[in-house]
């Protein structure tokens, strides 16, 4: 946050929206995943105050909200789940992130209630954004995906295990 000048070479010249006065709410999340790839052991001090501060940027913003004011939607895009994403992001992916490094906040609990409003009568979930880039298919929009149910039951099943102490309800 606070760069007031945005670089000038491509291809950053073409984002303003993610130099200034916010961080690039997309930027954090690809910068978070990367960095929590790297196992436990092996992160240095500035990758875990980097996790750190990730984790409680993406929390200040309940996940996919206004920082200031929780209850407006920032991020409308990241309530379509979709598999794989690329440089796109969603709530699931983002709870995905969030259950691996076992981030557990009651700020979670809309993001929660997000997955579980999307799963269908017979316990899956569908495509609301497929990137039709891909040379191999993983579905179509609309369909039932096997990703995004994996995905959404680990995430589930990842805090259905903390809820008690988290104080969260998953229902």
């Amino acid at each position: 946050d606070g760069i007031e000048i945005s670089p000038q070479v491509e291809p950053y010249n073409h984002y303003e929206m993610c130099w200034g006065r916010h961080t690039c709410h997309m930027g954090v999340v690809k910068i978070l995943k990367a960095l929590s790839s790297i196992p436990e052991e092996k992160r240095s001090n500035a990758v875990r105050n980097t996790i750190d501060a990730a984790v409680e940027f993406l929390l200040a913003h309940h996940i996919y909200k206004r920082s200031h004011a929780p209850d407006r939607i920032a991020k409308p895009s990241w309530q379509k789940f979709g598999f794989p994403l690329m440089y796109q992001t969603d709530v699931l992916e983002i709870m995905t992130i969030f259950a691996d490094l076992r981030v557990r906040d009651p700020r979670l609990q809309d993001a929660i209630h997000l997955i579980l409003s999307k799963q269908e009568a017979g316990g899956r979930w569908r495509i609301e954004n497929a990137n039709d880039r891909m040379l191999v298919s993983f579905g179509e929009r609309g369909e039932e995906s096997k990703w995004l149910t994996l995905m959404a039951l680990r995430v589930l099943k990842s805090y259905d295990d903390a809820s008690e102490s988290m104080g969260l309800h998953i229902t």
